[in-house]
C-alpha cells in the first residue's frame, strides 16, 4: 500500500481500504473489490435495519441499491410460513424474513462456497440459524429440488438480470395449496406490465406439466432500482392458487 493510502485509512480509522471493479460474470457474481490497505482480514459487518450482514469483501459483492425491497420484506407478516429462497447469497432476503417478517422456516437455496459462508455465519449473528436449511448446490439439479419439493407457501427468486433458470425448481419447491413467487427480474422501463404477463404466462405453463389447474395472477409489481439507463430491476410478485373444478 502506497503511503497516502494508509494515511486515508488512519484519518478514517479504517481497517481496509479498497477499489469496487465490476462484479464477475463467473456464474457468482464474485466481489470485483481490490484492496489497497488491508489488515489481514477481508471480512466485514454491515448492519441495515437491525440485521447484521457478515462478508469477504474481496468474494461476496453487497448491493446497498437493494435496501428498499428489504424493507418491504421486513414488513411481511410471514408468521407459520415454510420459504424457499433459491438465490440466498449471503441472506440478502432471508435474513430480514427470518428476523423480522418472523417465517417459520427458510430453504436457503446457493451454489457460492463463499456466500455459502458468509450465509451461515449471517445466520448465527442474528440468532436465526435454527430457523433455516442452507441448502448447498445448484438449484436446478434434481439432489437439490428433492430437499425442497412441496414444502413453500412462497419462493424468493432474487437473481438478475433474470431468475428464469430457476423457474421449474420454483414451481417444484411450491406447496400444493400453492402461494407466491417472488420474481426478480431486468426490465426495459415501460415494460414492466407486459413482461409481468409473460411471467404469468410462463408460469402457468410450468404449474400445468407439474399437474392439475393453476390460477397465476400479478399481485404487485415493485420498482427496485435503475440497473441500466432505461432498465428496472422490479419484483414481480405473483400468486399461484389450484384451482377447482365445478
Amino acid at each position: 500500500a502506497n503511503s497516502l493510502d494508509v494515511a486515508f485509512c488512519k484519518v478514517l480509522a479504517a481497517r481496509l481500504l479498497g477499489v469496487q471493479d465490476e462484479v464477475a460474470d463467473d456464474g457468482f457474481r464474485s466481489s470485483g473489490v481490490r484492496l489497497l490497505v488491508s489488515d489481514g482480514n477481508p471480512w466485514v459487518l454491515h448492519v441495515d435495519n437491525h440485521i447484521k450482514y457478515t462478508f469477504d469483501v474481496t468474494r461476496c459483492m453487497f448491493s446497498s441499491g437493494n435496501i428498499t425491497e428489504k424493507l418491504r420484506v421486513a414488513k411481511w407478516n410471514l408468521a407459520g410460513e415454510v420459504v424457499v429462497d433459491l438465490y440466498a447469497g449471503i441472506g440478502y432476503w432471508t435474513l430480514p424474513i427470518l428476523v423480522h417478517a418472523k417465517a417459520a422456516h427458510v430453504f436457503c437455496c446457493e451454489w457460492n462456497p463463499a456466500s455459502i459462508d458468509a450465509l451461515r455465519k449471517g445466520l448465527v449473528l442474528n440468532g436465526v440459524a435454527d430457523r433455516a436449511t442452507v441448502v448447498e448446490g445448484d438449484n436446478r439439479c434434481g439432489t437439490t429440488v428433492e430437499r425442497i419439493r412441496r414444502v413453500a407457501a412462497r419462493v424468493i427468486l432474487g437473481l438478475i438480470p433474470t431468475s428464469s433458470d430457476g423457474w421449474p425448481a420454483a414451481v417444484e419447491a411450491l406447496q400444493d395449496q400453492g402461494g407466491f413467487m417472488h420474481v426478480h427480474e431486468n426490465v426495459r422501463d415501460g415494460e414492466e406490465a407486459e413482461h409481468a404477463e409473460k411471467c404469468v404466462s410462463c408460469f402457468s405453463a410450468l404449474l400445468a406439466k407439474r399437474g392439475g389447474s393453476w390460477e397465476v395472477s400479478v399481485v404487485h409489481i415493485e420498482k427496485v432500482k435503475w440497473y441500466a439507463p432505461r432498465v428496472r430491476h422490479v419484483v414481480i410478485d405473483l400468486c399461484c392458487r389450484p384451482t377447482v373444478a365445478d
